[in-house]
């Protein structure tokens, strides 16, 4: 038999513990089971971050578009003519312009801030999935003239508002009565709500028709800017930036990851914190590999000192320990792996049966965004999740099979009877 055939026998054979001896392979069976634990939250917890993210994504460009050009002075006068000369160009999707402010929904004692929007019902589908969160009569409801707005469900409910109520919209742009500046007031028919699954929209959006905004805000022709949405996501901030170079003049660009950039920038930074913490566990874990081949070495001293005798070389020594080191290693990741695996794919349910067996919300909207928590599993996190186990399995072998190495044969045998 060849040195690494005997020497990858011995080292497994080590793994099984003998009658008198089970102390070891207990230990050896918690290191597997420490390993498979650790790199299986690892990967769910990685896993969840990832759909979070992605969900998160989803729901934003559900309702914003991609990027945004406004007049300097938050008016674009001549949108048409702006609109007319970037809506050829090949990887643009859609282009429409909106009206947007801030202003109060009052409806009886019952008032809230809201965001206004103003836009166009036919091109509102170009730059957005808006239509497809809107209950009621929808974007169809929104007719020039009709002043009917869209509220978003949450924001309905804080005013107690209906299909066909009435709710008062107040702005700061006052106007000049013998009594002061007062605000301006206007009176719209509630025709439907918005559904997008986050609270931020769900809480703070109105939609209503471009030309009632227009006059609400006294623009006249003007709006506030147009939206825009490109066959990547993605480069939404390099190419708006290109077309508002490319045009000349003074613009206010934006772009959704400026205007929400602070979601995914805090889930990068909690997917690192995340990692790293649970990397200490995975590499406590491995540290039990270091005191359970520390005791198997100070057991087999006697049968390193025989196999020294009969030619094996300190390098077969340590083969020997390093693949007992490693095969719990190896093990434990590959169980860890299959069980992280499973749970991110059943994340939703699992979540699902421990809210109804508690009575606990887990996954508050109003906190997370979400109602319900999504995996994405990708093959770079399990790759990496893997190799930093394996890498530590590994590096966890090494002082004992070098002490195990350096055994002398006569030193072992001087005390054997």
């Amino acid at each position: 038999m060849s040195s690494g055939g005997w020497t990858w026998w011995i080292g497994v054979r080590y793994l099984r513990a003998r009658r008198e001896n089970r102390f070891v392979g207990f230990i050896s069976g918690i290191s597997m089971a420490g390993i498979a634990l650790g790199v299986a939250t690892l990967i769910a917890v990685l896993s969840v971050m990832n759909g979070f993210e992605q969900d998160l994504q989803r729901r934003i460009l559900d309702v914003v578009a991609h990027a945004t050009l406004e007049g300097e002075d938050g008016r674009l006068r001549d949108w048409r003519e702006t609109r007319r000369r970037t809506e050829g160009l090949p990887d643009i999707t859609g282009v429409a312009p909106f009206v947007e402010g801030r202003g109060m929904l009052v409806r009886g004692e019952r008032s809230a801030a809201v965001e206004l929007r103003g836009v166009l019902p036919g091109e509102e589908h170009g730059v957005s999935a808006l239509h497809r969160h809107l209950a009621g009569q929808g974007l169809a409801a929104l007719e020039p003239g009709a002043w009917r707005i869209l509220l978003g469900r949450g924001l309905a409910e804080k005013l107690g508002a209906g299909v066909g109520d009435v709710v008062q919209v107040v702005i700061a742009q006052g106007n000049v009565t013998p009594a002061g500046v007062a605000p301006r007031l206007r009176r719209f028919t509630v025709a439907g709500f918005i559904d997008a699954g986050m609270y931020e929209y769900d809480q703070g959006l109105a939609l209503l028709h471009l030309g009632d905004a227009q006059k609400l805000y006294r623009l006249g022709d003007a709006v506030t800017g147009l939206r825009y949405a490109f066959a990547d996501a993605g480069s939404a901030p390099r190419r708006i930036r290109e077309l508002a170079e490319g045009l000349g003049g003074p613009y206010l660009i934006s772009d959704w990851t400026r205007r929400h950039g602070n979601f995914f920038r805090s889930i990068q930074v909690t997917k690192s914190i995340m990692f790293v913490v649970l990397s200490l566990v995975v590499a406590v874990a491995a540290f039990n590999i270091v005191s359970t081949l520390v005791m198997v070495v100070q057991e087999k001293h006697a049968d390193i000192a025989i196999l020294r005798t009969l030619g094996g070389s300190p390098a077969d020594m340590l083969r020997v320990f390093a693949t007992q080191g490693t095969v719990i290693g190896v093990a434990g990741t590959a169980a860890g792996v299959g069980l992280g695996l499973l749970i991110a794919r059943n994340i939703t349910a699992l979540v699902g049966g421990l809210e109804r067996i508690s009575g606990m919300t887990l996954v508050d909207p109003q906190v997370y965004f979400i109602s319900e928590l999504p995996a994405d599993v990708q093959a770079g996190d399990v790759l990496l999740v893997a190799g930093t186990a394996l890498l530590l399995g590994v590096a966890a072998t090494l002082y004992p099979a070098l002490r195990a190495a350096a055994t002398q044969p006569a030193e072992a045998l001087r005390h054997e009877v």
